[in-house]
């Protein structure tokens, strides 16, 4: 079976699920509520305050979406009682950026502003940093996929480039760096 998919979903306190008709996963929670369609193969059971994902038979098709929507029900747990965060660092020389409401501005060393507005579930905060510090941006979401894809978009603004580092990089992100160019001597 699939190791992923065979692990049951636990079910904190204050979190209902329910499997309504045609197979779609409905999760509330103290954030909100999420709800996923599954494929009507995969068999989705709720058992006291543990949610159980089986398949049909060991078919690779029924293996992949096995751990896939395990895995969309476990993210969809976590969203609407814990929330997703992430964190992003702008290093460079007057990089910066200011969040107002669901409008993102970010000076990255191009001739204008870029301006950014964020879907209605993320939300944003520029928290103050300490002089000589690079400044960071929290956005927060119950939904992880919506968060990551929104992170990516102001991530590929400035890529951190190899030589320097400067760019847009997530928080504890280790950079791969290299070696720039050395006289030789003749």
């Amino acid at each position: 079976m699939s190791r992923i998919g065979k692990l049951p979903v636990n079910l904190p306190a204050g979190v209902t699920v329910e499997v309504l008709d045609g197979n779609v996963v409905k999760v509330k929670g103290p954030l909100g509520e999420m709800s996923q369609k599954v494929d009507p193969d995969i068999k989705v059971s709720v058992e006291g305050s543990e949610i159980k994902v089986s398949r049909p038979n060991d078919l690779p098709r029924f293996r992949s979406m096995h751990g896939l929507y395990r895995a969309l029900i476990h993210n969809m747990v976590v969203g609407v009682s814990e929330g997703f965060t992430i964190k992003q660092e702008f290093v460079g020389v007057g990089y910066r950026v200011q969040a107002q409401g669901q409008l993102i501005t970010m000076s990255l060393g191009y001739s204008h502003d870029i301006q950014l507005m964020l879907p209605a579930e993320v939300t944003a905060e520029t928290p103050q940093v300490k002089k000589g510090e690079n400044p960071v941006l929290v956005l927060k979401s119950r939904d992880k996929q919506l968060v990551g894809q929104v992170a990516a978009k102001i991530r590929s603004f400035r890529r951190p480039e190899p030589y320097k580092g400067k760019g847009i990089k997530f928080v504890g992100e280790q950079l791969r760096r290299k070696a720039g160019k050395t006289a030789s001597a003749k």
